[in-house]
């Protein structure tokens, strides 16, 4: 079982629903109808399910306008009573551009006969703007001190880079090739290549699968222990929910070599998202799932292929099998769901080495496709929401989606996913050794 994330989400939210039912009591308890989370659970939902009834959307309003949102999830694990017929409930909204709203409700009365008595906007796109703190044996709201998400992987804005990309050549016994992947500018990444340095001449081709550009060598004994380099200029984006075509997201139900359609994972989705209204309530299910099942582990044989089914038996892995069990969930119940690959690149410093590769992915709701880190997001809770709709600046996309198909082909087949280049020689593959470095440039803007 894992450890208990609420202390890791809201440690002080807890405290608060804990202390005031502690000092309460039975003082209430005998007097009023006893109260359960689900009491508490179908009165906030109602009260918004009435709201988006009379207006098309449920209204907030904050700093100075009024925001349109739709319901994401209710925290469960943040409901509680605080004394008599006094509630407390914590929900998700999503705005139609794409931003996510922790929105904070206060309600009064009976299970049945709810009324919400006060509405806060608690986080944007995971950030505070209050914390819970004891004042004089009450729990009340304080600014938040300015916050850094920084210290825990992410810059948003803009960031600007140098990336180094090197691969040595390892013993070569016969003939062969080597496919790496070359990035590609896009609208939240606008990429330069400065140079490319190779031992013997290299070409670019197409993954006719997702229009990845690749390089290709071909190699013999005589490039033995020799390197190649790839340097770049990158701008990258913050990137958050942004619109898509419905027909080319429709590419992005059918089934892969490593995430099949499979009955195990349409079981499970189907149970994680039964009740849930719509595909972007379904999709914060899927993710819950996967990060509340999933434990970050590089352990024995069968991780990092990206293997759903492995994801789904073993419920362990790093970045690629996470993806992959959250995108074979996705398209088990008609969600759209696809794959990328890069570096993380540190925010914490300003030149060195990356952690090797990193992947992520997307799903497609509403017409817009919403990034997702759901690794990243079991390894910083207090980003749970944040990496659910977004992706930070401090990233470098590699290449997208599953069994790439360049010509020529490699005499395995297609290619699982690129970011470590991949080398066959005499139609077996050998590693080579890689390392991913970037120095930040002047023009870095972070937020």
């Amino acid at each position: 079982m894992k450890p208990d994330r609420t202390a890791g989400r809201a440690p002080a939210l807890r405290l608060l629903a804990a202390a005031v039912l502690a000092a309460a009591g039975s003082a209430f308890a005998a007097d009023n109808p006893p109260v359960v989370t689900g009491d508490i659970k179908a009165g906030i939902e109602k009260h918004i399910a009435d709201s988006v009834a009379r207006d098309g959307a449920f209204k907030v309003t904050f700093e100075g306008r009024e925001l349109s949102l739709e319901l994401v999830r209710v925290h469960v694990e943040y409901l509680a009573t605080l004394g008599p017929q006094s509630h407390f409930a914590c929900v998700d909204m999503a705005s139609s551009d794409g931003e996510f709203y922790d929105i904070d409700f206060f309600m009064h009365g009976d299970p049945g006969d709810m009324a919400v008595t006060e509405t806060t906007v608690h986080k944007l796109n995971g950030r505070p703007y209050y914390l819970w703190q004891e004042v004089e044996d009450q729990w009340v709201r304080v600014p938040a001190a300015t916050t850094d998400n920084a210290l825990q992987g992410v810059l948003g804005g803009t960031d600007a880079f140098t990336f180094r990309y090197r691969a040595t050549l390892p013993t070569i016994a016969g003939k062969g090739g080597c496919w790496l992947p070359l990035a590609s500018s896009d609208a939240f990444q606008d990429v330069t290549v400065k140079s490319i340095d190779a031992p013997v001449p290299v070409r670019t081709v197409v993954d006719a699968a997702h229009g990845n550009k690749l390089l290709y060598l071909e190699v013999s004994p005589a490039e033995s222990g020799k390197p190649i380099e790839v340097v770049y200029d990158v701008v990258r984006r913050e990137k958050s929910a942004y619109p898509g075509d419905p027909a080319e997201a429709q590419q992005y139900l059918q089934p892969e070599r490593m995430v099949p359609a499979d009955g195990a994972l349409k079981a499970a989705a189907e149970k994680a998202v039964a009740g849930r209204d719509g595909d972007l309530m379904k999709a914060r299910a899927l993710y819950d799932l996967v990060m509340d099942e999933m434990r970050y582990k590089k352990f024995g044989e069968g991780w990092g292929k990206g293997d759903a089914m492995f994801a789904c038996n073993s419920l362990y892995g790093n970045c690629t099998d996470y993806h992959a069990y959250f995108i074979g969930l996705a398209r088990s119940v008609g969600i759209p769901a696809r794959f990328a690959i890069g570096a993380a690149i540190p925010s914490e410093r300003n030149d060195g080495g990356t952690d090797g590769y990193h992947c992520w992915a997307e799903f497609y709701a509403e017409g817009k496709w919403f990034p997702v880190d759901i690794s990243e997001a079991d390894k910083f809770t207090a980003l749970s929401m944040y990496y659910f709709g977004h992706h930070p600046a401090n990233r470098f996309e590699f290449s997208h989606g599953r069994d790439l198909r360049p010509d020529p082909l490699p005499a395995s087949g297609a290619i699982n996913f690129l970011a470590y280049p991949l080398l066959e020689v005499d139609g077996k593959t050998q590693k080579v050794g890689t390392q991913f470095l970037f120095e930040r440039t002047a023009c870095a803007a972070k937020s």
